[in-house]
């Protein structure tokens, strides 16, 4: 059997070979959900897909109080008023040292020369450049990105090589790509081939159509000849579509002949996923959301995100589930699920996000005050009408939930 010659993994980045990894999901693959992957055992994580035009133009912070790297920009609208007036919006946050090197950064492009603009302002922080060939999102395909990219194959390779010649030679990061089936065998065949003739180090096909829907069976049949191509070219292969732990995908792994696999919807619902079941397998929801609420706040991730992602960790039948669900802060929140000891980090993070409590919130707070008042032989009369002041401007400032501050794509 003649010896493969592998593609050369680059001195900053990462070989895929392998690794069960977290798959890139809108909304699911912000900063603490990644944090949290990797914590249970993610090898490495996918970031969601962000558009090269909304990274673009942005401008890299260190944030000191959380430790993190932000790329922030203001907002394109309205553009006559001065930027003082405006608050920035963050397009993406990644941490250094808890993520950096484990962490692929996804693109969503349909130009070569912004890929390399985009690819440019990132590429100093991660361990690899993944092109999105895969969405069917009309978000995605409308501008000719994600899976619309499928039917421009020489726009697509156009694009991979542009980032291998001017993203990975300078930044020594490997580029890769991630695709769906094509409507035959022959021609994902000749897709794949075409593809790892680009340069790219690795190759990750979503076993589903453009059409299906994720609640349809993935597709495995063409792919060990999808493996065995990247395989001759010397590019890892990753498969992605129905897997749902660990051991699921060390065993698919070695059905299969691929290299390495992605975890998308079991991860989103229970990260603790990527524990072994010799490891203690999957464990309780309660843990995972005081973990995940934590992180969320060690990061201070938007309440929207953290809202949402609780959404999918805590079981609907719960009886917190639609607590949660009407909570408008992380002091709430903490209150809902009797998370005392991280009730104070909450507040702080509500003062520096702008959260309000909610109307609940404040009326106890008010019926404390008259009752303390009163004790004190105090003037109850004007202690009413602050605490009613109080709700009046609280009610005033609500909704509860600020500003998406990023680009959800």
């Amino acid at each position: 059997m003649p010896t493969v010659t592998r593609v050369a993994i680059p001195r900053n980045g990462v070989d895929y070979r392998g690794k069960v990894v977290l798959a890139p999901m809108v909304r699911s693959g912000e900063l603490p959900s990644r944090l949290l992957a990797l914590k249970y055992g993610a090898d490495l994580v996918w970031g969601p897909e962000t558009v090269d035009r909304a990274l673009i133009g942005t401008t890299r912070h260190i944030n000191t109080i959380i430790s993190t790297v932000d790329f922030t920009r203001f907002p394109s609208n309205n553009l006559k008023g001065p930027k003082t007036s405006q608050k920035e919006s963050l397009i993406y946050r990644l941490h250094p040292s808890r993520e950096g090197r484990n962490l692929i950064f996804q693109m969503g492009t349909s130009s070569p020369e912004r890929a390399v603009q985009a690819a440019r302002l990132i590429a100093g922080d991660v361990a690899g450049i993944d092109v999105n060939a895969g969405c069917p999102k009309p978000f995605s395909t409308s501008g000719g990105m994600g899976a619309a990219l499928l039917k421009t194959p020489d726009t697509l390779c156009a694009i991979l090589e542009a980032l291998v010649q001017d993203i990975g030679s300078e930044y020594e990061i490997g580029i890769s790509v991630k695709i769906r089936l094509l409507e035959t065998p022959e021609m994902t065949e000749r897709l794949v081939r075409k593809l790892c003739r680009t340069g790219i180090t690795g190759l990750t096909v979503h076993c589903r159509t453009t059409p299906m829907r994720p609640r349809e069976r993935a597709i495995r049949d063409q792919l060990r000849m999808i493996a065995e191509i990247c395989n001759e070219a010397g590019v890892a292969c990753l498969m992605n579509g129905d897997v749902e732990n660990r051991d699921m995908a060390l065993q698919l792994m070695q059905e299969f002949g691929v290299d390495g696999a992605m975890i998308a919807t079991c991860a989103e619902s229970n990260p603790s996923c990527f524990r072994t079941k010799e490891a203690g397998g999957l464990l309780p929801w309660r843990e995972v959301v005081y973990q995940y609420v934590r992180t969320a706040l060690e990061v201070e991730n938007r309440w929207g995100n953290t809202k949402f992602l609780l959404g999918q960790l805590i079981p609907g039948k719960e009886a917190a589930y639609r607590k949660v669900v009407g909570a408008k802060s992380y002091q709430e929140l903490c209150e809902i699920l009797d998370l005392g000891d991280l009730e104070h980090e909450a507040a702080d993070v509500d003062r520096r996000l702008g959260l309000q409590p909610s109307t609940s919130q404040t009326v106890n707070q008010a019926k404390t005050t008259n009752k303390s008042a009163k004790a004190a032989g105090g003037d109850v009369r004007a202690t009413k009408e602050q605490a009613s002041k109080s709700l009046r401007s609280v009610k005033e400032a609500m909704p509860g939930v600020p500003p998406v501050l990023g680009i959800e794509t």
